[in-house]
């Protein structure tokens, strides 16, 4: 107690009093001062708590004031905006209104004609928890106990990149330090609880949790609404079925390539137009990294370890993008692989480089569809025959010349797939002084260029240039690896 009749309590806890009424303001806040005649009323019949952000002189006559110098009062009450009035009975809150409004005070109250002098309404302030370096601040003294990632002490006289360099954390180009407010705000970005287990990552068979890969998301620089699609890759990845362990030991040139669909493209601004499969849309981008990175942070692969490609290619840093779904003239990748219309979903498919297509001369389908089995019939070796599979993704002016023609996928796959019926005899071993081929026991025969289900198409890219990509994949099916889609939870 102090003198002139005025009980103040200071604290930095967040003791709250279990019954009666609580008022959170500020001295930076027109409103907060307005209502000071409200407050005198409130605490001249008692009962009344007033915690103050900031300078509690305006409030300082009122009785029981309490400063919340470190905010964790306001905090726990979960204060948004100020002046924030609560009712407490029995330890619960029983209510609440924000700002000023003489009728939602004097029902929270029970106190007819309150402060009849100030006028009936006014909008409040944003509470100082509110402030982003306070509430990252405030978010890791409440919250940061969830976390369970080991941390990582850095002096303050090292340089971040350079110890998460020096830590072998990084693909190569610098990357963001995930400190605990940036882990906290990524989470932020879904609704599963960051202790699931997300998958098992090959190839040291790591148990990765929704945390770990957000811890790896900010890293490679992505935002929050982000986090979905990265676990969904996660998950795909980390299947049997698409083997990312096989991917990485391959010498082959592939890597994982996540093909995004739905309406979370739109929502997080994937590209899927001009440059598609390049640089400049930070979700294409920073996706496909932090796959990359989670399969090399939490699951151990790394290049000269596990890692043994011989080339690699530069899509092992990141490659992902959207489909054009509002241009294309057919069904989605996703929906072709049973995901429901208006669901988002990522594919995976693992692949090794980007090779262009051109044609700027067809005009009918039949001759386009002969243009791309041409180029497709030398995905990895002309002479190599179904066991490598491959992605086609068709630009907006080829795709054009099927849609006026009334194609759809199917009858362009149909097609591919005639065509692409190869007479072994040029291609046997030997042929042309070439030694690489067939062996001489499959003469006479046609065989398919790509197994059944092994030639995908998807479209995407901008609306000028008669160009489409063609891009090759690894061993296919049961020796290498098949295409997942999995659905993006949120």
């Amino acid at each position: 107690m102090s003198g002139g009749g005025v009980h103040r309590i200071e604290t930095v806890g967040t003791e709250l009093p279990d019954d009666g009424l609580i008022a959170v303001v500020k001295r930076d806040c027109p409103t907060c001062l307005l209502v000071v005649p409200a407050l005198e009323q409130l605490g001249a019949a008692g009962g009344l708590t007033v915690v103050v952000q900031d300078d509690a002189e305006p409030f300082a006559h009122l009785p029981g004031v309490v400063i919340d110098r470190d905010l964790d009062t306001s905090w726990v009450l979960g204060v948004a905006t100020v002046p924030t009035l609560v009712r407490r009975v029995g330890g619960a809150d029983e209510g609440r209104t924000e700002g000023w409004s003489r009728r939602e005070w004097e029902h929270l109250t029970g106190v007819a004609d309150l402060a009849p002098g100030l006028p009936e309404q006014r909008p409040g302030c944003g509470s100082l928890t509110e402030e982003p370096s306070i509430r990252d601040r405030l978010r890791v003294r409440h919250e940061g106990a969830r976390l369970r990632s080991r941390r990582i002490e850095i002096s303050p006289l090292d340089d971040e990149m350079e110890s998460l360099f020096d830590r072998g954390f990084t693909d190569g180009l610098p990357v963001v330090p995930p400190t605990p407010e940036r882990v906290l705000r990524m989470l932020d970005g879904t609704s599963r609880d960051p202790s699931e287990v997300v998958a098992v990552v090959p190839p040291d068979l790591v148990e990765c949790t929704v945390e770990k890969v957000a811890v790896n998301a900010v890293m490679a620089g992505c935002k929050p609404e982000y986090l979905p699609v990265v676990l969904a890759a996660v998950e795909a990845a980390c299947t049997d079925e698409f083997n990312i362990h096989g991917l990485l030991a391959t010498t082959w040139f592939a890597g994982p390539l996540v093909v995004v669909n739905g309406p979370v493209t739109r929502a997080i601004g994937m590209n899927s137009g001009v440059n598609a499969l390049g640089q400049g849309n930070r979700a294409n981008a920073t996706i496909g990294r932090a796959l990359q990175l989670v399969i090399r942070n939490v699951g151990g692969g790394r290049p000269g370890g596990i890692d043994r490609a011989t080339l690699g290619n530069p899509g092992k840093y990141t490659f992902c993008f959207a489909e054009d779904e509002d241009g294309s003239p057919w069904t989605s990748l996703a929906t072709d692989r049973g995901v429901p219309e208006g669901r988002s979903a990522v594919t995976l498919f693992a692949a090794e480089g980007v090779r262009g297509m051109a044609d700027q001369t067809s005009r009918t389908p039949e001759s386009l569809a002969r243009s791309f089995a041409a180029c497709l019939a030398g995905v990895t070796h002309p002479r190599v025959v179904v066991a490598f599979d491959a992605m086609l993704v068709v630009s907006p002016e080829h795709g054009r010349v099927f849609a006026e023609a009334g194609w759809d996928k199917q009858r362009l796959l149909d097609e591919l797939k005639e065509v692409l019926m190869l007479d072994t005899d040029p291609l046997l071993e030997g042929v042309d002084g070439l030694e690489m081929g067939l062996d001489p026991k499959w003469a006479g025969l046609k065989l398919p260029k790509f197994r059944d289900g092994g030639l995908t198409i998807t479209y995407a890219g901008g609306g000028a240039g008669m160009f489409s990509a063609i891009i090759g994949s690894w061993a296919s099916g049961a020796v290498g690896s098949d295409p997942v889609t999995v659905e993006v939870r949120p």
